[in-house]
């Protein structure tokens, strides 16, 4: 079987050598040494202030949007995963979609300015596959309109944006570790910002808002354990390795692909240093795109519609029409992509889809 993804595994003795240090030292959780140790590298290795790591992904969204106290309307995108939309819902705060660019499937400043009105508290938009541009743009905007901007930077681990981490952009960048992820602790999260002031906050709110028997704040459970931060210690370590071996198997795609009819290779922005966590490919049609999903699945490949549906057009959110978003959405396929895939598994995955399109 090849899904979409493989959970990049180090050798058992590596984390059991760390297993054995938890064990000696009885410490599990509630901010051991192993997370300080991961926080600390983090921000050694991203550039930025603060890293707060947290127990997931979309907790490091909600805990961004309550350290901002936002309410009311907060412009997002349609094209992202649902924890992006299901994270202002769950804050009692309201999505407002801005459709995306066609090329490089972000919300852009026209994008933004189309769907803006003085009732609008924040934007929250993502780097789709780790891709983004304009950010000086769209935090120039932000500043003119006083309001934050946060960056739903879940696939990001690794990315640079003009040459320092994508997470130094926006008041907060949040980032997921899970273990489909490129950089993962099984299950886990961070916030990054530069603003003290707001990193002691998320530290609090993630605590259940006290200090020893000190309380200051309504916080709730964000953390996470020593065995999650010791799987992240050692992934740090084979960061690199497991980032060149997606880089020469998107290289391999790329040679095959780049020329077919029926298709469109997604393209990144001039200014970003990629990860290489996603090799999305754009159908000419949702028909044909299904047609290959079901020959990919008949050899038991499982490629996903990362994103699908647009979340405009969720049944639990107020519909917005962005046709950009929906189209696309419809059209979009990720292809298997990690730290052990082949030559010959690229080279399988690509044959059916050149024997579909014909």
């Amino acid at each position: 079987m090849l899904n979409v993804t493989k959970t990049f595994l180090p050798e058992l003795s590596e984390y059991t050598s760390y297993l054995e240090r938890i064990w000696s030292n009885g410490i599990i959780t509630n901010e051991g040494p192993f997370v300080k140790e991961l926080q600390q590298k983090l921000s050694l290795f991203t550039g930025v202030k603060h890293a707060i790591y947290v127990s997931n992904g979309t907790i490091a969204l909600q805990l961004a949007l309550q350290a901002l106290n936002l309410k009311g309307k907060i412009i997002t995108t349609p094209f992202s995963y649902c924890a992006t939309a299901n994270a202002i819902i769950w804050e009692k705060c309201e999505p407002i979609f801005a459709d995306i660019n066609p090329e490089s499937l972000t919300c852009e400043v026209e994008n933004l300015k189309a769907v803006f009105t003085d009732e609008v508290t924040a934007i929250l938009t993502t780097h789709v596959y780790g891709n983004a541009v304009q950010l000086e743009k769209i935090e120039a905007f932000a500043n003119e309109k006083n309001i934050p901007v946060i960056f739903d930077a879940a696939h990001c681990f690794g990315v640079d944006y003009d040459q320092k981490s994508i997470f130094n952009y926006g008041l907060f960048s949040t980032c997921s570790f899970h273990a489909t992820k490129i950089f993962h602790t099984i299950e886990g999260g961070a916030v990054f910002t530069n603003d003290d002031d707001l990193a002691e906050k998320i530290q609090l709110l993630k605590s259940f808002g006290h200090r020893g028997d000190e309380y200051y704040i309504a916080g709730i459970n964000g953390k996470t354990s020593e065995m999650n931060a010791a799987m992240g210690l050692i992934n740090l370590t084979h960061f690199e390795k497991i980032k060149a071996h997606r880089k020469w198997a998107t290289e391999r795609y790329q040679e095959n692909l780049h020329s077919l009819d029926g298709i469109k290779l997604y393209h990144w922005g001039e200014k970003i240093g990629k990860n290489y966590s996603y090799f999305p490919i754009i159908f000419e049609t949702e028909e044909k795109l299904l047609e290959v999903i079901n020959n990919l699945n008949q050899e038991s490949i499982f490629p996903r519609r990362y994103f699908y549906p647009a979340l405009n057009t969720l049944p639990f959110v107020t519909y917005q029409s962005c046709p950009t978003a929906e189209e696309i959405s419809k059209k979009t396929l990720c292809l298997p992509l990690s730290a052990e895939i082949t030559v010959e598994e690229i080279e399988k995955v690509c044959s059916i889809i050149k024997l579909s399109l014909n």
